[in-house]
C-alpha cells in the first residue's frame, strides 16, 4: 500500500475528478462483455432452435472469470509498450474483445455453434483479463479519500452496461437489427471504451513492477501475509456481506413462491426500483466514505445492509402487498449498494501497488466464498428447515460475526487510512 500526498475532497468534486470521473466509462467496458457470453448468447441460441443440453454446455464459457487470478501475475509483472502497465493491457483487451464480440456477430448459434462458443470462450478470458487490468489501475489511481467514489461509479458503469448488453440487446435484436448486428454494435461500443482508456490520466506514483515473475507469483501473498492480522482480514472479507449473500440467494423464488408475487411484478421492481437503489446507495455511499473515512463506513454500512434483511421478513409473515415488496427491496438494494461501496473501497486499500492485480484478483475470488460455497447450497435447506420468516431473521444473525470482526480490528482498518 503506497502512502501518496493528498488533500481532503469536497463531496461534490468527488465525482468529476479525473481520477473518479474515468471509472464511469471503464465500468461499462468492464461490463459489457459478461452478458454477450451469458444470458444473451443464451436467448440467440434458444431463438437459432439450438437444443437444451447445447445451451446447457454454454454456461461453461464464463469460466475464466472465476480462474482470472491464475494469470493476473503475468499482468503485474508486464507492462505492454503504451500506456503503461495498467491502461495498457485496458487497452489490448479492450481491443480483442471489439474485435472478438464483432467476431461472434459474423456467425450463427443455429448454424456454427462450436466455432462461435469458442470465440465466446476468448471473448470470457479478455473480458476477465480486462477485469484485472481495470481492478488494479483503480486501485491504483484512486487516492484514499476517493475510493469510495471510485468503487460507485464503477459499480454504476458496470450496471449500466449489463443492462445495454442484457435487456436492450434483445430488444435490439429482435425487434431492430437481428442478432448478428446487435453484437457488431457491441463490439463498436467496446471499441469506444479505448478512448476512455486513452483520457484516463496515469496513477500519480506508478509503483515500479516486479523484477521477475516468480516474485510476481509469490510476492503477493507474501507481502500480504507478512502484514499483522492477514489472516483475520481474509475472514472478515468472507463474513462481511454473508448475511446479504444468504438473503439475496433466494429473494425472488421467495418473493414469487413464498410471498406470491408474479414474475412480472418481481421483474419489475428488482429491475427498476432495485437497480436504482443499488446505483443511488453506491453514490451515497462513496460520498459518505470520504466523510466517515474507511472503518466508520464498513461498520455503518454493514449494520445497514445486515438490518435491511428484515424487510423480506416482513413480507413473510405481513399480508401480501406491492407497496411493501417494493419497500423491502428498495431498501435493501439501497444499503446493499451502500455496503459494496465500502467494502470495494477496503478491498482497494488492501492491495499493494506492486501487486494489485494479482491481489485484487485473489481477494476478490475470496470474496465470492460464502455467496458461492455457503449461502448457495445452505438457504434452501435452511429455508425447508425453518421456514421463511426464520431464515431471514438468521441472515440478520449471519451478518453480525462479520461486524463483531470488523469492530475487533478496527486498529487495522484505520491503519488503512493511513497508509
Amino acid at each position: 500500500m503506497n502512502a501518496r500526498p493528498e488533500a481532503p475532497a469536497a463531496a461534490s468534486s468527488l465525482y468529476t475528478n479525473r481520477r473518479v470521473a474515468p471509472l464511469l466509462a471503464l465500468g461499462f467496458a468492464s461490463g459489457l462483455p459478461l452478458a454477450l457470453t451469458t444470458g444473451t448468447l443464451q436467448a440467440w441460441a434458444t431463438v437459432d432452435g439450438v437444443s437444451l443440453q447445447a445451451i446447457g454446455f454454454l454456461t461453461l464459457v464464463g469460466s475464466a472469470y472465476t480462474l482470472k487470478f491464475l494469470w493476473a501475475p503475468l499482468m503485474d509483472r508486464y507492462t505492454p509498450p503504451l500506456l503503461g502497465r495498467r491502461r495498457g493491457w485496458m487497452a489490448v483487451t479492450q481491443l480483442l474483445l471489439a474485435l472478438s464480440i464483432m467476431a461472434m456477430g459474423l456467425l450463427s448459434p443455429g448454424q456454427a455453434l462450436l466455432p462461435l462458443a469458442l470465440i465466446a470462450v476468448f471473448v470470457a478470458f479478455c473480458s476477465a483479463s480486462q477485469d484485472i487490468a481495470f481492478d488494479a489501475y483503480r486501485t491504483d489511481v484512486l487516492r484514499k479519500e476517493e475510493r469510495g467514489a471510485g468503487a460507485a461509479v464503477s459499480v454504476l458503469g458496470y450496471r449500466l452496461a449489463m443492462l445495454v448488453s442484457g435487456g436492450l440487446a434483445l430488444v435490439i435484436a429482435d425487434s431492430w437489427l437481428g442478432w448478428g448486428n446487435t453484437y457488431i454494435l457491441m463490439g463498436v461500443l467496446m471499441a469506444l471504451a479505448i478512448l476512455a482508456t486513452l483520457w484516463a490520466p496515469e496513477p500519480e506514483a506508478p509503483a515500479a513492477a516486479p523484477a521477475t515473475l516468480g516474485e510476481a507469483v509469490a510476492g503477493p501473498l507474501l507481502e500480504f501475509f507478512r502484514r499483522p492480522g492477514a489472516i483475520v482480514l481474509l475472514v472478515l472479507i468472507v463474513l462481511y456481506k454473508l448475511g446479504d449473500a444468504f438473503a439475496g440467494s433466494l429473494s425472488t423464488a421467495f418473493l414469487i413462491r413464498g410471498a406470491g408475487f408474479s414474475a412480472t411484478e418481481v421483474g419489475t421492481i428488482n429491475k427498476v426500483l432495485g437497480l436504482g437503489a443499488t446505483i443511488i446507495g453506491a453514490l451515497a455511499g462513496g460520498a459518505l466514505l470520504a466523510k466517515l473515512r474507511l472503518y466508520g463506513s464498513l461498520m455503518l454500512f454493514g449494520l445497514l445492509q445486515a438490518v435491511s434483511n428484515l424487510g423480506f421478513w416482513l413480507i413473510a409473515v405481513s399480508p401480501k402487498s406491492i407497496v411493501l415488496m417494493a419497500a423491502a427491496v428498495g431498501v435493501e438494494n439501497l444499503c446493499g449498494g451502500m455496503g459494496t461501496a465500502a467494502f470495494v473501497a477496503l478491498l482497494m486499500a488492501l492491495c499493494n501497488h506492486r501487486f494489485s492485480a494479482t491481489q485484487f484478483a485473489l481477494l476478490s475470488a475470496l470474496s465470492a466464498v460464502g455467496r458461492t460455497y455457503l449461502a448457495g447450497p445452505l438457504a434452501p435447506p435452511m429455508v425447508e428447515a425453518y421456514g421463511w420468516p426464520s431464515f431471514f431473521l438468521v441472515t440478520v444473525l449471519i451478518g453480525l460475526p462479520g461486524m463483531a470482526l470488523l469492530w475487533w480490528r478496527r486498529a487495522d482498518i484505520r491503519a488503512l487510512d493511513r497508509a
